[in-house]
């Protein structure tokens, strides 16, 4: 019996022992843990591999569709190799704004037009719509451009079905023959119906000049007191007192449509694709093969595809608009302070 107890009592020392020496070599590890969490800077500790995907996927298109520029998505994307991985999902690409997408022209490189390849893949309107507009004008491929805005057209894009409209009424990429009015009208209400205001604008034109619909001059005076209405709408909701400053401080001479009422308001920002192709030809300038005009609204940026593709101005014969909105819109920003008659024969070398 003394020696059944003794080894008894042996085995129980053992294990105790045993118990006490694993929960030391846990404490161990522990504080090993610990002196190498302390030893890692925060530069290079990477606080977002616990969060799960969908949720940095969601923030990032939430990110991608309101970036003021496209620095903001780039910066969030050099983060980590994780948020780059993540940044390049068909939702962030889908869900890209304008102002995300904007590509200026000094920076226009292969790696931009595979961007704007990629998010047209992912069925992203915007991104169809200027890459449409570069290839079309800037870089004269004129039918992926139109199959591109098409693609956005299609999917009720505003600014995408107004450029269609435009390509109709001139006959754009063809000859003159390939003019169809009764499209461009059909077009242009269409974005019209979606609120864009050159839309309105031009087929407030269209139906008071009787161009490719029938002539009704009250409809389309309401269509451009309307389009007016949007126009100051969309300023003074963007920001009320900055309105009010450059209201105040600015030239008279400079301002939109709406001074025929008493208002004044600043040039609208040009669009993206707008934008890239004002720079884009005047970095250029013209070919030496053949003159074509530019749009003389500096806001627009379009090119005639071919040679009196515009139309002039029946005063002057010096400035050149590609639809009856620019000529508009451009009369009040700075050709009416320029405009004087021509000399016929200075007229007919022109």
């Amino acid at each position: 019996m003394a020696s059944h107890s003794r080894r008894r009592s042996t085995q129980v020392i053992q294990r105790g022992a045993s118990r006490n020496e694993g929960k030391r070599e846990q404490r161990t590890e522990a504080r090993v843990r610990k002196r190498r969490r302390l030893a890692t800077s925060p530069a290079e500790a990477d606080y977002f591999d616990g969060l799960p995907d969908d949720l940095l996927v969601s923030v990032l298109s939430k990110l991608s569709s309101s970036a003021q520029r496209p620095s903001d998505l780039i910066s969030a994307l050099l983060t980590s190799k994780r948020f780059h991985a993540l940044g390049h999902h068909p939702l962030v690409l889908s869900m890209a704004g304008s102002s995300c997408l904007s590509v200026r022209a000094k920076a226009w490189r292969d790696s931009a037009h595979r961007f704007l390849k990629r998010c047209v893949d992912c069925g992203n309107l915007e991104a169809s719509y200027i890459l449409g507009m570069i290839r079309f004008y800037a870089l004269e491929n004129r039918g992926s451009g139109a199959s591109l805005m098409a693609k956005a057209a299609v999917g009720s894009h505003a600014a995408a079905l107004y450029s269609l409209a435009i390509v109709q009424f001139n006959g754009s990429g063809g000859s003159k023959a390939h003019k169809d009015l009764r499209a461009g009208v059909s077009l242009c209400a269409r974005a019209a119906f979606l609120g864009h205001v050159d839309a309105l604008r031009e087929l407030g034109h269209c139906l008071q000049d009787g161009y490719g619909i029938r002539r009704n001059t009250a409809a389309g005076r309401r269509l451009l007191v309307q389009a007016n209405a949007r126009e100051l709408a969309a300023a003074v909701s963007s920001s009320w007192p900055e309105w009010l400053e450059k209201r105040r401080l600015a030239d008279p001479g400079e301002y939109s449509l709406l001074s025929d009422y008493g208002c004044s308001l600043p040039a609208p920002e040009p669009h993206p694709a707008n934008r890239f192709l004002v720079e884009w030809f005047g970095s250029r300038g013209a070919p030496a093969s053949e003159e074509l005009r530019l749009c003389s609204h500096r806001g627009c940026g379009r090119r005639e595809t071919r040679r009196h593709e515009f139309r002039r101005c029946s005063v002057c014969s010096l400035a050149n608009y590609c639809s009856r909105a620019c000529q508009a819109l451009d009369w009040k920003l700075s050709h009416k302070a320029e405009c004087a008659p021509t000399v016929p024969w200075a007229a007919a070398s022109l």
